[in-house]
């Protein structure tokens, strides 16, 4: 055997364990920790999952970057676990129609278990294919909403007018329900109002993607940051950190116990138990 194959040979085997190991690898390192809490049933409760529209990573109103979108956590980690509760699950995005899903977030290593219910749940699919359109829906009809984030809801979240009037109906037309959102899917939450005209977040305590998790994975071409954002709402900002935040978590409740947020994608499924739990508690 050659010197070559002798030293190919083991490198290769390191690189293959490497590999399989790698996806538990970065789940004990924090990537989409396990809920080890009590899951709370909620039968005939009515939740709305909302996500971007928006599929391109590149600057605002380019059209050649990368393909992006919902990251896929944060859209199936809410919905299984409202639907697992008992709930009335229904999909909406923006425009309606096709949500776009970040392909990155069903790489092999970050791809969390309910990621992989979701690619073998043609139900589910469907609804991905054919969301509805927010405009449609009468917000004040659910229990609880909650936002997904990825890098497509830096486009059109927080820019979309009747998002942030749909976000008011909730909050004053069904004093009940539990409104929330994930990464950047809080960036939906900063355009609403009160009805004295100011902010609806202003004073309470949120979380949201944090801007050093931005740097450190060197995304600069999105127009909104949700750290900036919420800060210049006047939320009260709160997160955790890690060596890099992107394997860290938070989970924020305001003290009216009304808005439920997830730091990051490690962050949806612990906020969407959370927001069962005071959806039943109501």
């Amino acid at each position: 055997m050659s010197l070559v194959m002798k030293i190919a040979i083991p490198v290769l085997i390191i690189i293959a364990i490497v590999a399989i190991l790698l996806p538990t690898l970065l789940h004990k390192a924090g990537m989409h920790p396990d809920y080890d809490g009590e899951a709370t049933k909620a039968p005939g409760l009515k939740a709305l999952v909302i996500t971007t529209s928006h599929g391109t990573l590149d600057k605002p109103n380019g059209k050649t970057g990368k393909k992006t979108g919902v990251f896929a956590s944060e859209m199936t980690h809410p919905y299984y676990t409202f639907l697992d509760a008992g709930m009335q699950v229904d999909l909406a995005s923006i425009k309606g129609g096709e949500v776009p899903i970040d392909p990155q977030s069903f790489m092999r290593p970050i791809r969390s278990p309910l990621d992989d219910r979701y690619l073998n749940d043609s139900v589910f699919q469907a609804k991905v294919k054919n969301s509805l359109k927010i405009d449609d829906i009468d917000f004040t009809q659910y229990d609880i909403i909650s936002i997904a984030g990825g890098w497509g809801a830096a486009y059109d979240l927080a820019q979309s007018t009747v998002l942030a009037e749909k976000i008011s109906q909730a909050y004053y037309g069904n004093t009940n329900a539990i409104i929330g959102g994930v990464c950047h899917g809080v960036l939906g939450l900063v355009g609403a109002k009160a009805n004295d005209g100011s902010l609806l977040i202003t004073g309470r305590e949120m979380t949201g993607v944090t801007d050093k998790q931005i740097k450190e994975l060197g995304i600069d071409v999105t127009p909104l940051h949700p750290e900036t954002e919420l800060r210049k709402a006047g939320a009260v900002f709160v997160s955790n950190t890690k060596f890099r935040d992107i394997f860290a978590t938070d989970v924020a409740v305001d003290q009216e116990q009304r808005f439920v947020t997830g730091q990051n994608q490690n962050s949806a499924l612990e906020m969407a138990h959370k927001m069962i739990q005071l959806a039943v508690a109501k």
